[in-house]
């Protein structure tokens, strides 16, 4: 399905975190098509190279910065030079799944460091300017796993569910200074995960399907704009209806 032009963000840079497949790469031309400048985030070149030109072929304006976030010295790298932006969608994050035992340390820290303390550090980095200008929406990308329990998925939905924690807090602190900050929890997306494990899970749904990622990447452009103006530290959950029951 193809991104909804409104042109309801012109003006705006928009940075997106791991934009450049699944999920991000969609809300990077999802916000694109609502007239953002998009900052493509990645560590791809030829992934990066495609996403803009889909979203230059819609006349949409993006560039690609290469930063490795799961560093403290790659969070610098992208915050020096993605300089000041409006929106900051902390997409990028990796899941792992298997049975608790599996998990060594060391995975167990990348996995927070990725999902956990990148969208932490990059925050503090981008919110001062928002607050400076009194206005700004950060999104974070939960997932329905911070919400259920899933077979192997302890770690990862403790990194999802932290999200949502740091969610609520940040619209505590920033939004009395006009900077909204919510998160969009997706249940299970056609990405480059395994199929068959999406389709299952999909099935567990109340529609009975799993979503695409622009099913996700529409809601992220509702709430980045002006149409969402009242909404602050709210998870907004696009699964399916799986974790109402």
């Amino acid at each position: 399905m193809a991104a909804t032009p409104n042109h309801d963000l012109d003006g705006q840079i928009a940075l997106v975190t791991g934009a450049t497949s699944g999920i991000g790469r969609a809300v990077a031309v999802q916000l694109a098509a609502q007239g953002a400048t998009v900052l493509v985030h990645g560590r791809d070149a030829v992934r990066a190279t495609q996403v803009i030109e889909e979203i230059e072929l819609s006349a949409g304006h993006a560039r690609f910065i290469s930063a490795d976030i799961s560093s403290p010295e790659g969070i610098q790298t992208l915050t020096a030079e993605a300089g000041d932006i409006d929106i900051l969608v902390n997409n990028a994050g990796f899941a792992w799944f298997g049975p608790t035992p599996e998990l060594d340390a060391g995975k167990f820290d990348e996995l927070f460091n990725a999902n956990v303390r990148a969208p932490y550090l990059l925050t503090a980095a981008f919110a001062p300017s928002m607050v400076a200008k009194g206005a700004g929406s950060i999104i974070n990308i939960a997932s329905m796993a911070g919400t259920i329990g899933l077979t192997g998925g302890a770690a990862y939905g403790a990194t999802k569910l932290s999200l949502v924690a740091l969610t609520r807090a940040w619209a505590a602190e920033y939004s009395p200074s006009g900077v909204r900050v919510n998160a969009v929890a997706p249940g299970p997306v056609y990405t480059a995960a395994d199929a068959a494990r999406i389709k299952a899970r999909g099935e567990t749904t109340l529609l009975g399907r799993a979503a695409q990622p622009e099913e996700v990447a529409e809601v992220v452009g509702f709430i980045a704009s002006a149409r969402a103006s009242y909404i602050t530290g709210a998870v907004i959950p696009v699964d399916g209806g799986r974790t109402a029951i």
